[in-house]
């Protein structure tokens, strides 16, 4: 009985968790909720992908729309809360403050049921799968940063590699027309006048 229980609570577990990529334009807004009850546990992993400096407001507020966390002009961020009643928790994600840049943002959700753990009756398999199951998420966490700062990186070194292209063709052109106008300038120094 207590496999099926750890088992289902592992399931469970893998099941909660979400991972999604929103785009926010300017002036624009998006929250999502989770149905949770009293000791609910609920993380949200976030990380700005693109877009102007990389930065967002996130806040989440309770069943009665009370703001729990509160994070202003953030790139990543992890926030954790227990729900401290039955109802409605509700994360939002704002790009109110940017004017013309829209940004990228990627965020997981992790939530994980209470079971009563009184210590006396855990089964430690139970425990250790719990803990695997943390684990896991821990390192899909991690995984997605990992690709979301190389995608960053890779969009820098292409747009350093374009801008030293054009830089090197805008030189060649230069050098050219330098060298030309020498020749020109030196061929008419050199030159001849004769008066007749």
């Amino acid at each position: 009985m207590r496999f099926f229980l750890a088992l289902f609570t592992f399931l469970s577990a893998i099941c909660l968790v979400a991972a999604h990529t929103i785009t926010l334009p300017a002036h624009v807004r998006e929250c999502f909720f989770e149905d949770l009850h009293t000791d609910d546990k609920m993380t949200i992993t976030f990380q700005v992908g693109e877009g102007g400096h990389f930065d967002i407001d996130f806040w989440i507020s309770d069943p009665s729309d009370h703001i729990i966390e509160n994070a202003q002009k953030q790139t990543t961020g992890t926030y954790s809360l227990t729900a401290t009643r039955d109802g409605r928790y509700t994360y939002c994600f704002s790009n109110e403050m940017s004017t013309v840049s829209e940004k990228t943002v990627s965020f997981n959700v992790h939530g994980i049921l209470y079971v009563p753990d009184d210590g006396s009756h855990t089964d430690p398999l139970e425990k250790e799968i719990r803990e695997l199951a943390d684990g896991l998420a821990a390192i899909k966490d991690e995984q997605e940063y990992i690709v979301i700062r190389e995608q960053r990186h890779r969009d820098t070194a292409e747009s350093t590699n374009d801008r030293v292209k054009w830089w090197s063709i805008f030189q060649f052109f230069v050098l050219f027309a330098v060298c030309f106008w020498q020749v020109f300038y030196l061929k008419r120094f050199f030159e001849v006048k004769r008066v007749v």
